[in-house]
């Protein structure tokens, strides 16, 4: 029915300043799937309050997709994960799927789905976040199940206009490098304002896995898409770059030739 997207449209939910969300799922983003956002927005003063608000308004920010016919949707935001109560949000989640049809798919979920199949629950973390975001990260993914081998914290200048959105690809990739992993199954990049794709292809670790939330995110809404059950299978294209390394690749090239 659709002229550019004959498999489907993903709607994206991505916070009000965020800068590397939509750029970086264009990439991801598999031939035939089209990509609608709506951004999640809160006149709070701190990044905490603004992060809770977020899920608090979920409902209504859906409704500026009218009636898209959308077949999943993404909540492309890891931080409010750790702010808010795990139940009052599955619940929440719940009922708005009921009532609209179609899966929401968060960051941290999808993160998590991805550790499962990989069978890695010991994960070495890089984390953008300030203080005490970080505290509450690494505490909510410990309630998860998950044992913690090490951590690297990237910090960004105060000056700039995001603490995490204005990071260069070069910090998570100078965090990748510097990252103890001993004993890890596998290395967690966390926050989806944080450029990551050309990290995990310059600079691939060939002994453990490494993820992030933007590409857990559209490897599981293709998947719904597609009506697949997640697996191993369907998973490892994205964790390899096989799905999504070429259009990175082009567009990189096409950058460094209109520089």
């Amino acid at each position: 029915m659709l002229e550019y997207c004959p498999v489907g449209i993903i709607g994206v939910l991505t916070p009000q300043a965020n800068t590397t969300v939509e750029p970086e799922l264009s990439i991801l983003c598999p031939e035939g799937v089209c990509l609608l956002t709506a951004r999640l927005t809160s006149n709070k003063t701190s990044m905490d309050d603004r992060l809770v608000d977020y899920v608090v308004s979920m409902d209504e920010t859906l409704d500026r997709f009218a009636n898209a016919p959308l077949k999943a949707v993404i909540f492309a935001c890891t931080g409010a994960a750790y702010l808010v109560d795990p139940d009052v949000e599955k619940a929440k989640l719940s009922k708005i799927e009921d009532l609209r049809g179609y899966p929401i798919i968060t960051a941290a979920d999808a993160l998590a789905e991805a550790l499962k199949l990989l069978k890695a629950y010991r994960v070495g973390i890089i984390s953008p976040y300030g203080d005490p975001l970080h505290a509450k990260a690494l505490k909510y993914w410990e309630i998860r199940g998950l044992e913690i081998t090490a951590v690297h914290r990237i910090r960004n200048s105060e000056k700039n206009f995001h603490p995490i959105y204005s990071l260069l690809p070069m910090a998570s990739k100078k965090g990748l490098s510097e990252l103890n992993t001993t004993g890890a199954q596998a290395v967690v990049i966390l926050g989806t304002g944080l450029p990551t794709l050309s990290t995990l292809i310059d600079t691939p670790n060939t002994q453990i896995p490494t993820i992030s939330p933007n590409i857990c995110l559209m490897w599981r809404a293709h998947i719904a898409l597609l009506a697949q059950e997640p697996s191993i299978e369907n998973l490892m294209p994205w964790v390899s770059g096989k799905t999504w390394s070429k259009r990175l690749l082009k567009k990189k090239k096409a950058s460094e030739k209109n520089s």
